[in-house]
């Protein structure tokens, strides 16, 4: 299993940060398009590393174009010698055209077409392909040699989307190198719709699980001690919460029976009453969203419930020391 960490904080300490992940261990430094943009650390960061990879999770897709993004993929890959991952997401409408006023629509198909018009371009750029693409939301057919990047040692990154429902998941499945897990997953909603849809995708492009990375983030609910522990489980049965009121997500409540919940927790979050939304996550809730437990017994609820079909994890386990964050590193990296 792979283990990724944040890159997060200030612009000018990207590099620095980056090196550090590298040198502790990990396996990949990860943005998210949060209150910055996702690429800029990755590029600072391709410069003072030489084997972590480098990944978006996520960059917001419909903010931008595929040729865009295409021009971003190629630099940083080339700049980082094959080392970027594309991560990509759709977020959620009113983002979409309130935030960065931009089209939306269909968003599981527009995603498809997207990841592909991205494949076309490169395949246009690395192969000598005509460029040709033309679907029903993006249209790309011209390119000249002036526009055309020759240094195409590298060819295209990795791209893996993020999903929750079955449309987008089979989209990853189906386009995609991997797919990103939402935190707000169980393992039965992942064992019982996530796979399946993956499965259906894999099979639609005549591909297989093998060559096929699904990375999850998992909540975790420990502590060093009991009021940081008490802190912390505070701290994620809000972010569950948070997540539930999402209509988009609730048929991941419904599948264990908790489907009136989210109607609740909607009906909470339009009157910004977000500590009594935290308080209706029960234990039980909370036990199936979250590893709970002491350190080391989080990470080996971890591996049991995940071991045999996560390949990579940003899972924060709260090690007590330097040398405890390598033993847990090193048994999660273990099949």
């Amino acid at each position: 299993m792979k283990l990724d960490s944040g890159l997060m904080g200030k612009l000018a300490d990207a590099p620095a940060s980056a090196a550090k992940l590298e040198a502790a261990g990990y396996d990949g430094a990860i943005t998210a398009e949060m209150a910055h943009d996702p690429f800029f650390p990755l590029l600072l960061a391709a410069q003072s590393t030489t084997q972590i990879e480098l990944v978006t999770s996520i960059a917001v897709a419909f903010s931008r174009t595929p040729m865009l993004l295409a021009n971003i993929g190629h630099d940083l890959n080339s700049l980082s010698k094959g080392r970027f991952v594309m991560g990509l997401g759709s977020q959620i409408q009113p983002h979409i055209t309130k935030r960065f006023s931009m089209p939306w629509s269909d968003p599981a198909k527009r995603m498809r077409e997207f990841i592909l018009a991205m494949r076309a371009i490169w395949s246009c750029w690395y192969e000598g392909e005509p460029l040709n693409f033309r679907g029903d939301y993006y249209t790309h057919s011209l390119m000249t040699p002036m526009f055309t990047p020759t240094d195409n040692t590298y060819g295209a990154p990795r791209v893996i989307l993020a999903a929750v429902g079955p449309l987008m998941t089979q989209v990853a499945g189906e386009v995609a190198d991997g797919v990103i897990l939402h935190a707000f997953t169980t393992e039965k909603y992942l064992r019982e719709v996530t796979l399946p849809a993956l499965e259906k995708g894999l099979t639609a492009s005549g591909r297989s699980r093998e060559n096929f990375e699904i990375s999850y983030p998992g909540f975790v609910v420990t502590g060093r001690t009991e009021e940081e522990f008490n802190a912390t489980k505070a701290a994620v049965c809000k972010q569950i919460a948070f997540y539930g009121s999402t209509p988009a997500y609730k048929p991941v409540l419904a599948v264990h029976g908790w489907g009136d919940l989210q109607l609740e927790l909607n009906r909470l979050s339009k009157v910004g009453q977000w500590d009594a939304m935290g308080a209706l996550i029960t234990d039980e809730i909370l036990d199936q969203f979250a590893l709970v437990g002491e350190t080391d017994v989080a990470v080996d609820l971890f591996k049991q419930r995940f071991g045999d079909v996560v390949d990579r994890t940003t899972a924060n386990f709260a090690a007590k020391d330097a040398n405890h964050q390598q033993e847990i590193m090193q048994k999660l990296k273990a099949r």
